[in-house]
């Protein structure tokens, strides 16, 4: 009897760094799918172009995800229950953060059609899901959407270790020079993630001095922050990459000093270390560099722990600008000294 593959399609709407996190989950499916497709929001695009195993990438402004949704229309909602209704997905996989519910996304595969639809849920889904799956308390977001996928009978290759993956990306020579040097990345999707201008500069004027070439990344808009940032102390690269040359520049990177956002996990996508400044507004353990060497930077314990804020709720910003430059400094030498490892970058392609 021959047992047909199904055609899969996995759902992550979230940031760039939701859909890198997503990539163990994406192998696994492709690995036992005939056809392995990803819905994802238009911040999250990109990313899903460098991750291994997908055949094709549906993109959607969901109403119910991000900083700033677009307000809900019935002729949008209705052109993407047309999109998957005409491509006959035999199952469906709806990732979304723990805090998250899934179920606005699994009414629509419903109304497209699709037959079999799983995702972590705590809430009553009605028939919307017909796995719902219970995540394990306290579970690391790459971890928990593999473990669903593994509930939904998909499994990783016997050679996979289940580590975060990006096709290979481009040289980036050109951009950063030959010479061995640290990235520093400045900004963050939200601004209670990342160390304000001024401290971030004197970071980067700090491992400097003590002898790191520092080469400061950035997105088009942060270009007036990077610049203040490198000063005359760092390489400006702010605004010259898309997320393809910010994954060259971060694979040839000693290590990556960056706050929770889309470039830490690019850089452990990349095999390099992260010293990640991690404000505790949302667990680290969920969000932690995964699966690659890692300090964490900044006060766990600190007021604003657990409030999810997006903008620091506390005077100061404590739990990021409290880090000295001795901790930045400490944090960058065990990194990348050569007793700690540093894996060939996770590559495919």
């Amino acid at each position: 009897m021959i047992i047909r593959r199904p055609r899969t399609l996995v759902v992550r709407l979230d940031n760039a760094g939701d859909v890198l996190l997503a990539g163990p989950a994406v192998r696994a499916v492709a690995a036992g799918s005939a056809h392995t497709a990803m819905l994802c929001g238009p911040l999250g695009e990109a990313a899903a172009h460098l991750l291994p195993g997908l055949d094709e990438i549906l993109v959607h402004d969901a109403p119910w995800v991000g900083f700033s949704p677009p307000r809900v229309r019935r002729d949008t909602m209705d052109a993407l229950v047309d999109r998957i209704a005409a491509r006959r997905y035999d199952r469906a996989l709806v990732l979304a953060s723990y805090h998250q519910s899934p179920l606005p996304a699994a009414l629509l595969l419903k109304m497209a059609g699709v037959p079999w639809v799983a995702a972590d849920c705590e809430d009553y889904p009605g028939s919307l899901l017909d796995l719902r799956h219970r995540r394990a308390d306290q579970r690391h977001e790459a971890a928990a959407a593999l473990d669903l996928a593994e509930a939904a009978g998909f499994a990783l290759p016997e050679d996979d270790r289940g580590e975060l993956r990006i096709t290979a990306p481009p040289d980036t020579t050109a951009l950063t020079g030959p010479e061995p040097y640290v990235v520093v990345h400045p900004g963050a999707s939200v601004p209670a993630r990342a160390w304000s201008p001024a401290r971030a500069a004197r970071a980067v004027a700090a491992l400097a001095g003590a002898g790191h070439r520092v080469v400061v990344t950035g997105g088009p808009a942060e270009k007036e922050l990077t610049a203040t940032v490198a000063g005359r102390h760092a390489l400006d690269l702010g605004g010259r990459t898309r997320l393809p040359e910010l994954a060259g520049v971060l694979a040839r990177a000693r290590c990556t000093v960056v706050g929770n956002t889309g470039p830490s996990h690019l850089s452990a996508a990349a095999g390099t270390p992260v010293a990640c400044l991690f404000a505790p507004v949302v667990p680290a353990d969920r969000w932690l560099p995964y699966r690659v060497p890692h300090v964490v930077l900044g006060r766990q314990d600190a007021p604003c722990r657990g409030t999810r804020a997006r903008v620091c709720p506390v005077p100061g910003h404590p739990c990021l600008d409290s880090v000295t430059d001795g901790e930045v400094r400490s944090a960058v030498e065990s990194l990348i000294s050569p007793a700690a490892p540093h894996p060939a970058p996770l590559t495919t392609g």
